[in-house]
């Protein structure tokens, strides 16, 4: 490793430690040409995924534009933070272990769902309202309808304005 301060290559290490469950290692540094000490962080390179869109187009995943999506429909929820985060990992993670190198948009917005649908039922209906392009209420009625389904909730939404009723099964 070079030393940032001399650019000697002959470094040497002095301590080594393992960050995120071992998938990095964080080493420090020491040049013995001018005796400057710094931090190095090494990873192994996850093969390049690509997003195949709907539209044919290909474009390199990007996690940060993932973890923006689930932050925008987790906006003003009452979960903790690193929620967005976390489900990108998982997210992320689902794709690089199914191997392949190329993945449809669809698909991911799909596993986005699905995680959304887990940490928080309204930040799922954001989602899904954007996502799936709801044409008029009776899509997202249909929606909110199959959540309450799994819920086991019955409800009755009346889209003629006289409000929402629930009723117990």
């Amino acid at each position: 490793m070079r030393c940032p301060q001399c650019g000697t290559r002959d470094t040497r290490v002095i301590d080594s430690r393992d960050l995120d469950e071992s998938a990095t290692i964080r080493r420090r540094r020491e040049c013995p040409a001018c005796s400057t000490r710094f931090t190095t962080y090494e990873r192994v390179e996850a093969a390049r995924l690509v997003v195949v869109k709907r539209d044919g187009a290909r474009q390199e995943f990007d996690r940060d534009r993932l973890v923006s999506g689930l932050r925008k429909a987790l906006t003003r929820r009452p979960v903790p933070d690193a929620a967005a985060e976390l489900a990108a990992d998982a997210i992320e993670a689902e794709l690089r272990a199914a191997g392949a190198t190329e993945v449809p948009s669809s698909r991911i917005g799909a596993m986005a769902m699905e995680q959304l649908r887990g940490i928080d039922q309204i930040a799922y209906i954001r989602f899904a309202s954007v996502y799936q392009s709801f044409e008029d209420l009776e899509d997202l009625k249909r929606e909110v309808d199959t959540l309450f389904a799994e819920r086991g909730e019955p409800v009755v939404i009346d889209l003629r304005g006289s409000g929402t009723k629930r009723s117990r099964a």
